[in-house]
């Protein structure tokens, strides 16, 4: 008997002036989807508290204010707002995928959550690259969450934006053998041509991976617009770009995608269109060439500091930085580590 799965892709506005706003707004949506029997639900990208807008339209030099406002509004992980969206997966017994700008000291992060329907934080992982405008506001994220996890409805990945336009990325999940990839963007941004741009994106994973692909993009009111920027011509830039989409493994739309406007996508998946497509084509099983491509992942998380082997203070091996200087302060944790040390290398032989 076929496994059925039921998801739900939103597009909604967040709340410019109230974290507590966009917050309630999720939990809104999650109830609103468990009344229609939704197990998996996905929202836009940094939705909480808000995708920073303005760094698309304005000058550095201006962003200083708005930049600072979302980093006091910054979600921290974990912190009140991560047990407030646990207890909605948990009351609705749904596995919630919310993208939020995370703080951590002094720092902003692309981060995507992955909750499971028992309210657990299964995966927090950052965009690996922040893209263009986006690298003046948040950091850089490392392949230490770029996994799949096991939850009630499946093995699920995660990537943001154009993550999806690195192909490595792609593939290492791709190697994990995700069934449910949930794919995040900002929206109401750049035009049209990001919109169509998307679409190619998902349904070419969709069908490369031989998953389902559930797509959700965030979406502005006029009167956020104009609170962005007053200038006409470049409030046509925060137009557009909405593509909020669940996809087959086929590559076919499973219901109508939402290109303007809020609401919610609701298909049902059936898993068994997954060997459906990979009994033709399984990318990293029968149709791979692990002896002639591989993908090498360095897992190791980004760290600032690292932790001096014990014989380092007892006459031992000087440690040496990555460009091969010796470092005669054993106390000193600023130090990076040896390149072999720091490039923990896995193999992922496809299949």
């Amino acid at each position: 008997m076929s496994r059925i799965i039921r998801a739900a892709a939103v597009q909604i506005a967040p709340d410019f002036e109230n974290v507590d706003g966009t917050l309630n707004r999720v939990c809104a949506a999650i109830d609103e989807a468990g009344a229609k029997g939704v197990q998996l639900i996905v929202f836009p990208e940094t939705f909480l508290p808000y995708y920073p807008y303005f760094s698309f339209v304005q000058p550095p030099v201006l962003q200083g204010p708005a930049h600072i406002r979302l980093m006091e509004r910054a979600v921290m992980v974990p912190g009140p707002v991560t047990l407030a969206v646990a207890e909605r997966a948990r009351a609705n017994s749904m596995v919630v995928v919310l993208g939020v700008n995370e703080r951590d000291h002094g720092s902003l992060y692309n981060t995507q959550l992955v909750f499971d329907a028992d309210g657990s934080l299964l995966l927090k992982r950052r965009k690996i690259t922040p893209t263009y405008h986006e690298r003046m506001i948040w950091g850089q994220g490392d392949a230490a969450g770029l996994k799949v996890v096991d939850t009630k409805v499946g093995r699920v990945g995660a990537l943001a934006c154009w993550e999806h336009y690195n192909p490595l990325a792609r593939y290492a999940l791709m190697a994990q053998h995700e069934e449910i990839h949930c794919a995040q963007f900002p929206g109401s941004l750049v035009g049209p041509i990001f919109a169509e741009q998307m679409e190619v994106t998902i349904r070419h994973h969709a069908l490369e991976s031989g998953c389902f692909v559930v797509n959700a993009t965030g979406w502005l009111t006029d009167a956020q617009i104009t609170a962005i920027t007053p200038d006409a011509g470049l409030q046509k830039a925060l137009r557009g770009g909405c593509h909020t989409a669940i996809v087959s493994p086929e590559g076919k739309h499973l219901a109508p995608p939402l290109t303007e406007g809020e609401g919610m996508v609701v298909a049902d998946l059936d898993m068994a269109l997954i060997t459906k497509r990979k009994r033709m084509m399984d990318s990293v099983g029968h149709y791979a060439r692990p002896e002639l491509l591989s993908l090498a992942i360095n897992q190791r998380p980004a760290a600032t500091t690292f932790a001096m082997p014990s014989h380092a203070s007892s006459g031992g091996p000087v440690p040496t930085t990555p460009h091969g200087s010796t470092s005669h302060d054993h106390d000193s944790l600023a130090v990076q580590p040896p390149v072999d040390d720091r490039v923990a290398v896995l193999r992922v032989a496809a299949g």
